[in-house]
Parts: structure tokens; C-alpha cells; sequence
């Protein structure tokens, strides 16, 4: 696999569009590529490092999932479980349907409303997203019940089953699952059920009010020529929760991404149906129960993406060439491109 052109291809992004984070490429538990590019921190010059803990958004989603097949391994949870017989009245929505199972939130089919509807996003979702705290305190949304308000009492989309449609509710609504079956709070069980067997030591779901090592901070760009840069602390809640926002190194992902795809995290039968197609996302993207699924034949690749303000984050594990790649940064608007990148030389 050839490495030249892709860290070409970074230095234009940096030169070009600012990119600032880190790209991680391993084959067979192998290091091929690593690279790190801008700051972690601008105010104090610090440059990102294989050390710094970039923000995941909805990468986050994966870890939900992942915790979600664990507690259905040890029996507190089934899959076609309906969720109105899991959580009570007061932690769900007024208007949840009795036929929406933990299945149909998994993989985005439950046609439940959504708190930010991201298939009427424009290309400045950033700032559409920011938006929705301008009247909303960011540091009240610390728990997955703090999220209810926002979507509780809207009327369902369509009955569930039916056509993907991507859904933050939806895994808001899992996270509190979470709680219920595990009987802990939705951080603690992730760090229980993912973290710890995935040897994620350094990652977590740090407080933007939390001074913590080696943590990047998210930027917007300037909101005018020569205006400064700004951190994404208005921008997104307070602390990241089941639907996105925990922080992660690169190293900590691909040990995930292997492990996972080893069976070592989720048993190879539940593995075998997280991973199977239950959706068609796009055109050229699946989805399995919290796992997008890309391509076909020895190029296919499983993974998780996500963006914030302020953040990006793709990794995939292709199995045809055991190979992992992780993309993270903390600015808005190079990360995909960096992916496609990638995977055209995973590919070639």
C-alpha cells in the first residue's frame, strides 16, 4: 500500500482547508501509516501527537451499539424486544409506537422524529447543529433523559421497519435501553462493555468543563476574514452521550476495530448479525445494527463515522485485506475526503 500520495494529500488539506488531526493506518496489527497533522491546541501551539483524544460524534453510536449486543449476549436484552416494555412512561416519548423494538433503533428504521433531522441538513449543518443550543443551555445535557424534551412529544415519522432514515433519537433512546438493562448510567456501562475489553485506556466522555490531558479542542473557523478561530464549547452539549461525543486516540479505534472484528468484543453469532445488511443507507453504504457496511467483495469495509462542530471522525476495518484506518480531526471539512483517500489505496 502505497503511503506517498496519501501524506501528500494531508499536506494539501492542511495548506488548503486547515486540516488538523490524525490518520492511522495498520494491517495485521501493523503500523503502515501514522500521521499527525496541525494543533490540538491553537491558543497554546500544541500540536496534535499520538497521544491526543479527539472528540468522535457519532462514532460514539458504535460503542452504543456494541454495549447494546453485549447486555442481549448476557440475557437483559433481546433484539426484537419492543421499547415500550423496557422503559417506562416517563423515559420514553409520549408518542413511541408498541411495535418499535431495540432492532428497529439499531439500524435506523424505527421512523421515530429526530431531534436534528440530518437528511434536510444542508452543507452548513455545523452551524445549523449549533444552533439548536443558542436557547438551550449546552451544560444541562449531561444524561440521555436530558435529551426527551427535544423529540418526546413529536409525532413518529412513519411505522417502524420501513426505509432507513439516520436517527440521533433513535440512540438517544438506546442509551437510556442501556441504563435500564445494565441498571448504571450509560458512560459506566460503556466503559464496562467497550472500553475496557477493546483495552481503550484512554478514552472516555470528558466534560467540555473538564481540564484533562492531551484532549483536543474543536474549532470553527472564523466567522469572518481575520476573525479568530473559535473552540466548539457553545456548540455541542456539555458531555457526549449515547448518540455521540466521547473521545477516543487513534490507537485506542484500531484496537477496537480489531478486536471487534475478531469476535473478542461482541460474540461471533451476535457479531455475525450486527454485521449482516438490515438497511440500505445510500447508494453505496448499508447499514447493520449500528455498523455501516461498505462495498462488496474483498474492498467491503465495516465501521462507524461522525461529525460534530468542530470534529470529524471515520474509522473502517476492511476485512479482505486486514487492514484498520482511522481519521480524526478537530476542524470541519477534510475528514471524508481523507477517508476516500484511503480507501481508493486500501483498494488499489
Amino acid at each position: 500500500m502505497r503511503t506517498d500520495h496519501i501524506e501528500a494529500e494531508l499536506a494539501r488539506l492542511h495548506a488548503e482547508r486547515d486540516f488538523s488531526g490524525t490518520v492511522l493506518v495498520t494491517r495485521e496489527g501493523r503500523t503502515v501509516l501514522e500521521t499527525h497533522v496541525g494543533l490540538a491546541d491553537r491558543a497554546a501551539g500544541v500540536p496534535v501527537g499520538p497521544r491526543t483524544r479527539f472528540a468522535l460524534g457519532s462514532v460514539t453510536k458504535l460503542f452504543t451499539a456494541i454495549a447494546v449486543l453485549s447486555l442481549v449476549a448476557d440475557g437483559r436484552l433481546e433484539l426484537d424486544a419492543p421499547v415500550v416494555e423496557i422503559l417506562p412512561p416517563e423515559r420514553r416519548p409520549s408518542t413511541l409506537r408498541d411495535d418499535v423494538t431495540v432492532r428497529h433503533l439499531l439500524a435506523h428504521t424505527s421512523g421515530i422524529a429526530d431531534y436534528f433531522e440530518e437528511e434536510t441538513a444542508t452543507a452548513a449543518w455545523a452551524e445549523e447543529y449549533a444552533a439548536l443550543w443558542r436557547d438551550r443551555p449546552v451544560y444541562r445535557m449531561r444524561e440521555p433523559a436530558d435529551f426527551l424534551a427535544l423529540f418526546g412529544d413529536l409525532p413518529p415519522y412513519r411505522a417502524p421497519g420501513g426505509r432507513f432514515q439516520y436517527s440521533n433519537a433513535g440512540y438517544i433512546l438506546l442509551g437510556l435501553v442501556i441504563e435500564e438493562a445494565a441498571g448504571t448510567g450509560y458512560t459506566e456501562a460503556v466503559g464496562a462493555r467497550v472500553f475496557g475489553p477493546a483495552g481503550m485506556g484512554d478514552s472516555g466522555f470528558f466534560a467540555a468543563d473538564e481540564v484533562r490531558p492531551d484532549v483536543a479542542a474543536g474549532y470553527l473557523r472564523p466567522s469572518e476574514p481575520g476573525g479568530p478561530w473559535r473552540t466548539n464549547v457553545f456548540a455541542a452539549p456539555v458531555v457526549g452521550g449515547p448518540d455521540g461525543g466521547a473521545f477516543a486516540t487513534a490507537a485506542d479505534l484500531d484496537r477496537l476495530l480489531t478486536r471487534f472484528a475478531a469476535g473478542e468484543i461482541v460474540k461471533p453469532p451476535l457479531l455475525a448479525e450486527m454485521t449482516r445488511e438490515h438497511a440500505r443507507g445510500g447508494e453505496h453504504e448499508a447499514m447493520g445494527l449500528g455498523v455501516y457496511l461498505l462495498g462488496g467483495g474483498p474492498g467491503r469495509a465495516l465501521g462507524s463515522e461522525g461529525g460534530d462542530p468542530g470534529a470529524e471522525a471515520l474509522i473502517r476495518h476492511y476485512p479482505g485485506h486486514g487492514v484498520n484506518t482511522v481519521v480524526l480531526a478537530n476542524v470541519n471539512g477534510s475528514a471524508w475526503t481523507v477517508d476516500q483517500v484511503l480507501r481508493d489505496a486500501v483498494n488499489a
